[in-house]
């Protein structure tokens, strides 16, 4: 079992007497009073918004444990409140306390919040690496750069599902080259040109505006637009970046 950090939670549960355990107890009692005092004593808040939005964040990839990583509260606290404490026949916590419920639901189901293995929507990831082939930037080398072998990249580019931690590396690599000129920075021309051969019988949209392929594409894309999940049913996460 995990052992309590130093605080005032462990100063009342565990007795402990140590300096950092009394300076937490007497903060907070001194703090408790002030409040009271002032009528702002709210030691707890209700519940179900928090355990509603927690399951929400569950339905697109992000797990109760993960949630509770990246808010910075305890995975006990979350645990009781989604299923309770089944040893000690506890239903789900119907209070939270304020901080706690400020930190789980300021967490948003963004695409840097998602496990780098959770599958979501591959279609901006395909547009942006087949934009990069029919800029002249050759697969071998896309490949190389993400760290991939050549036939996982194969994949990549025309798999309807991507991870996110590929979406993610995907996305810094297209920011990255889609303004250089492959031929400038070491890609043969030769090379260069069939690959812009194949996209054009594929029929890739370029990263360039204004060339003879119609591009579906915001270039460059902005990617600094929260992303906002509707509800939805479990399943695959869709993909709510710009150049989707």
């Amino acid at each position: 079992m995990q052992e309590r950090v130093h605080g005032n939670a462990k100063y009342h549960l565990e007795k402990c007497r140590c300096e950092t355990c009394c300076r937490a107890a007497r903060d907070y009692e001194n703090n408790r009073y002030r409040a009271i005092a002032y009528g702002r004593w709210t030691p707890f808040v209700d519940a179900e918004p928090v355990r509603q939005h927690v399951r929400a964040l569950g339905e697109f990839g992000i797990g109760w444990m993960r949630a509770a990583k990246l808010a910075g509260v305890s995975t006990g606290g979350v645990s009781k409140l989604l299923y309770g404490d089944r040893l000690r026949g506890l239903e789900p916590s119907k209070r939270v306390r304020p901080a706690t419920a400020v930190k789980l639901l300021a967490l948003q189901p963004t695409l840097n919040n998602l496990g780098a293995r959770t599958p979501i929507d591959g279609t901006g990831t395909r547009r942006r690496l087949q934009a990069l082939v029919a800029k002249g930037w050759t697969q071998s080398e896309l490949a190389r750069r993400l760290g991939m072998n050549r036939s996982n990249f194969g994949r990549t580019i025309v798999r309807p599902l991507s991870e996110a931690g590929t979406v993610r590396t995907v996305i810094a690599l297209y920011d990255e080259l889609w303004r250089l000129d492959p031929v400038a920075e070491g890609i043969p021309l030769h090379r260069a040109e069939a690959a812009c051969r194949i996209a054009r019988d594929r029929q890739w949209a370029p990263s360039v505006p204004g060339t003879t392929t119609p591009s579906t594409i915001r270039w460059p894309p902005r990617l600094d637009r929260p992303v906002r999940y509707p509800r939805r049913p479990p399943g695959p996460l869709p993909a709510r970046h710009p150049t989707v």
